[in-house]
């Protein structure tokens, strides 16, 4: 069968495409044709991506002086992360021609299409959502969701309205977090399951084959997406107390003043060499965590506070590891209590078969 996914891996972000180059493989060794549909609008990208961030911030915009100064800051570093990323993404991963519009979306043809994983679901760009992620575009072929993900709880009536009758038109969905199978149930849609996020559907031996070398000497990792100072303070504290360096990794130039030696813009091998070789992770990243999992590496989660921790928690919940979330920035006794990775593994191993079911049960119907 041909299968289209469509999915947020546009952003310059190591999960967004780690992830979709999972659906993809996946979806191959299944016996099917995939290709990603690489809808990128220009409101995400380039330029005209830093000033829809600047819409966001009222202090900056409003200030000439300021907003010039922003974009003077972001602009080299964003037009670095996204040739890097594009490059990853045409080494990597099937993609259609580039689509910037939703109008260009109505040509496209495939047996099933598919949304896939990540915050498809949620607010993008400027606006509250967009309907490409919803398979609005797509009328009398088969439409089902592998691992979608509304990224947060709360929506206002008028947006869970349109949810309700854009989500009611698909044929089957599979959700990621335990939250979005009740916030559809709350809209009278009942999930087909609860799945495992895509990065999770390879094993740490195929992800494994990506890494051309592994990363030398013991360190302390932090991976950070979200601007946390407290954060930033305590992985310090973590690396001191292991008597170990901190290297920090990101696609994002500004976190170089936060503490670490940083490791600015690696490859897909060397990003996933540095979390596997780890002696401890500090994150905030659902894809940080993920991967830690897989990888068996101790870590330690700090949730985000902007409203999306309830995919972070999930997969926690999932595996039993609710105790490696810290709140308290002056407790480091997390230290001294050592993850046995043993049940974590059964249950991966458990649930990804489940999953690789449910992926096959939505395209073959």
């Amino acid at each position: 069968m041909d299968v289209k996914v469509i999915t947020r891996h546009g952003p310059s972000n190591y999960g967004s495409l780690l992830q979709t180059i999972a659906t993809q493989r996946v979806i191959e060794s299944m016996g099917h044709r995939c290709e990603i549909i690489d809808y990128q609008r220009d409101d995400e990208r380039g330029l005209r991506s830093i000033m829809t961030q600047l819409s966001k911030k009222p202090g900056w915009n409003d200030n000439p002086l300021k907003k010039a100064i922003y974009v003077a800051m972001r602009w080299p570093m964003e037009a670095l992360a996204q040739r890097k990323f594009d490059a990853m993404r045409r080494r990597h991963i099937v993609m259609t021609p580039r689509i910037a519009t939703a109008d260009g979306l109505k040509g496209l043809d495939a047996d099933v299409f598919m949304t896939g994983s990540d915050q498809v679901w949620g607010p993008v760009a400027a606006e509250r959502y967009d309907g490409a992620y919803f398979l609005d575009f797509v009328d009398g072929r088969r439409k089902v969701s592998y691992a979608g993900s509304f990224g947060r709880t709360v929506f206002d009536d008028d947006t869970l309205a349109r949810y309700r009758d854009m989500l009611s038109r698909y044929d089957a969905i599979a959700v990621r977090e335990n939250a979005a199978v009740d916030t559809l149930r709350g809209m009278g849609i009942e999930a087909a399951g609860q799945v495992l996020d895509p990065t999770l559907l390879l094993d740490s031996q195929e992800w494994s084959r990506m890494i051309g070398r592994d990363v030398p000497g013991r360190y302390v990792l932090v991976y950070q997406l979200h601007n946390n100072p407290a954060l930033d303070r305590y992985a310090v504290r973590v690396a001191e107390r292991l008597g170990l360096p901190l290297y920090r990794v990101s696609a994002s130039l500004h976190q170089a003043r936060r503490g670490g030696r940083f490791k600015f813009l690696p490859d897909l091998g060397g990003f996933l060499s540095y979390i596997k070789n780890a002696e401890c992770m500090v994150t905030d990243s659902f894809h940080g965590t993920a991967f830690a999992i897989n990888f068996n590496t101790p870590f330690i989660e700090i949730l985000p506070g902007n409203g999306t921790s309830s995919r972070n928690q999930s997969i926690l919940q999932l595996t039993g590891l609710q105790d490696r979330i810290v709140t308290d920035m002056e407790d480091f006794s997390i230290l001294d209590r050592q993850i046995d990775f043993r049940p974590v593994n059964e249950i991966i191993a458990r649930e990804r078969e489940k999953s690789l079911a449910m992926m096959r049960q939505l395209i073959e119907g």
